[in-house]
């Protein structure tokens, strides 16, 4: 067999169940003869993003893959790699690259040096005995330690080399066990605090480990906050649940975090990152995580734990069940209906956003009808970057894990569209549904005739404030001067002519509506759906600032 059909032969080895593709690759005729289904994108970070939102919605267990022409395919897919990299996503990717006498010279692009920024690992497949050795590593490293994009380059001329001896076995997955006296240490801390607080992030996630992570925290009744990526490791519709904390900290995270003495960090970073929650400094840290650079990187650590997430809680468990019995944390059993009082002080003033009758629709009354309109059960929902995100995250409430697509460290406008295509194709049984403003559908909306064309029926929503709200504090001059935040379109219209279901929706009493609508189309029908908002220019958030985060740096 060549290279592409020995390629192809591990991927479907492996579980891979489509080649996310775009613009031309010998992998794609390769992937078609062995019965491998190519979804061919309309631009390179669109597909790059088809791959990571399916990793996404699998928790790692199956990998997307994104294949892709050399030179300018390669480049047009830096920023969606960049995406994956950041929110640390076990992606594959598949450049080919020029013939090996040109390896090295310029002007050709080496995605080799190129990426080796972006991705855990990068090599280049320079001779056809050395595929199985490559690929294995590959998926080694996708499938184990801290997660994250994979690289392998294809040269042109070594793409169509025969490969004389194939012998590949999908790799077995190894999770790395904490140390039991770091444990018993951070089980001690734990069991002292007086306030603690759980900060749980998307290694939860990818370790599968929420059910732990709800009997830890019901156990010793302890609040549990989310990071942005980790929304949905806990259900949001739980007594103890706090919700997400990021650049936006609702005021229940924001009260709890305040009087926090302990914080127990489980499958996150801890970053210190413009979309991440700054951290009061003055805490003490337990911090289990599987990667060991994160561990006193912004934040001093005085129970550092190594390991993956699941293994962990299972331990911390046993090792507070040894110190208290089965009789957990009476004590604190006052801390429910605090979050409880919290929470109603804190939503009660954006009630009326919620409500609204006015027209053009408020963003917020389009996001409270959503949420009391479909089952989150049903439902995998993601945002896009600006407004829609900081208007959904902090009030969407996802109970199921993954029901909630969070993203962010490095946030290209339009990642939400690929995102929520990759999710369908994970878990068809789901209503998938992506949340974006009309900048974003500006950046990579011909990408829905993607869906169109490819029969996989998401739901894509506009907000259309037909201007870049986000964007108010920072054009104030050259946008009362030449108008440089205005933007125009009419996206169901688009959406209708590149072959979608397409409503646009001005009244408050027809938002209920549409969405059972479009739920019934995508459902029934197998159709993509776009909803168009005509909404205001929102731009009221519960901001960092307003609940007064001790320690902020903005």
């Amino acid at each position: 067999m060549r290279v592409t059909d020995a390629i192809i032969e591990v991927l479907k080895r492996e579980g891979t169940q489509f080649l996310s593709c775009y613009p031309t690759t010998p992998l794609i005729e390769a992937a078609a003869a062995a019965g491998l289904r190519p979804i061919l994108c309309r631009q390179e970070r669109v597909g790059v993003g088809i791959a990571d939102g399916y990793s996404r919605a699998s928790f790692g267990k199956r990998i997307g893959v994104f294949a892709m022409q050399r030179g300018p395919g390669a480049e047009n897919a830096f920023s969606g790699v960049a995406t994956a990299f950041s929110d640390c996503v076990p992606v594959l990717f598949l450049p080919t690259g020029h013939t090996l006498d040109k390896i090295g010279l310029p002007p050709f692009f080496s995605a080799v040096r190129s990426f080796a920024a972006v991705t855990k690992s990068v090599e280049m497949i320079d001779s056809a005995i050395r595929v199985p050795d490559i690929m294995r590593r590959a998926f080694s490293l996708l499938r184990m330690g801290s997660p994250g994009p994979v690289m392998v380059e294809i040269p042109e001329d070594v793409a169509n080399e025969v490969v004389e001896s194939f012998d590949y076995h999908p790799v077995r997955v190894a999770r790395a066990a904490p140390d039991s006296h770091d444990i018993e240490e951070a089980a001690k801390a734990l069991l002292a605090a007086r306030r603690p607080l759980i900060h749980a992030g998307q290694g939860v996630l990818y370790a599968e480990a929420w059910s732990e992570l709800r009997q830890l925290a019901e156990f010793l009744q302890i609040p549990v906050m989310t990071t942005l990526l980790g929304k949905s490791a806990f259900p949001e519709d739980h007594p103890l649940s706090l919700g997400p904390g990021y650049r936006i900290v609702p005021q229940p995270v924001s009260h709890f975090m305040n009087l926090a003495d302990v914080v127990f960090g489980i499958g996150c970073s801890f970053s210190s990152h413009h979309q991440s929650m700054q951290l009061p400094p003055d805490k003490t840290f337990i911090h289990a995580t599987i990667n060991e650079r994160d561990i006193n990187k912004h934040y001093r650590t005085q129970y550092p734990i190594l390991g993956d997430a699941k293994l962990v809680l299972r331990q911390l468990i046993d090792a507070v069940k040894d110190h208290k019995g089965n009789r957990g944390n009476q004590g604190r059993a006052e801390v429910v209906e605090e979050i409880k009082k919290v929470r109603e002080d804190w939503l009660g003033p954006w009630m009326p956003k919620f409500t609204s009758d006015e027209v053009p629709l408020n963003p917020f009354r389009v996001i409270w009808d959503l949420m009391h309109t479909l089952d989150p059960r049903d439902v995998i929902i993601t945002h896009d970057s600006g407004s829609p995100r900081d208007q959904l995250a902090p009030f969407y409430r996802a109970v199921e894990p993954g029901g909630y697509i969070g993203w962010g460290k490095s946030h290209g406008l339009g990642t939400g569209l690929g995102l929520i295509i990759g999710a369908k194709l994970a878990r068809p049984e789901k209503i998938t549904i992506n949340v974006m403003g009309d900048a974003a559908f500006g950046m990579v909306g011909l990408d829905f005739e993607t869906a169109v064309r490819n029969k996989i029926p998401i739901i894509t929503i506009v907000l259309n404030n037909f201007t870049m709200g986000s964007n108010v504090t920072f054009m104030k001059v050259s946008h009362e001067r030449y108008r440089t935040r205005d933007i125009i379109g009419n996206y169901a219209d688009i959406a209708k002519a590149l072959g979608g279901y397409a409503e646009r929706v001005e009244s408050p009493t027809d938002i209920k509506p549409a969405l059972q609508r479009a739920a019934r189309i995508s459902k029934e029908d197998a159709r993509p759906v776009l909803l168009e908002f005509i909404t205001s220019e929102e731009t009221a958030l519960p901001t960092v600032e307003e609940n007064k985060i001790p320690g902020y740096q903005p």
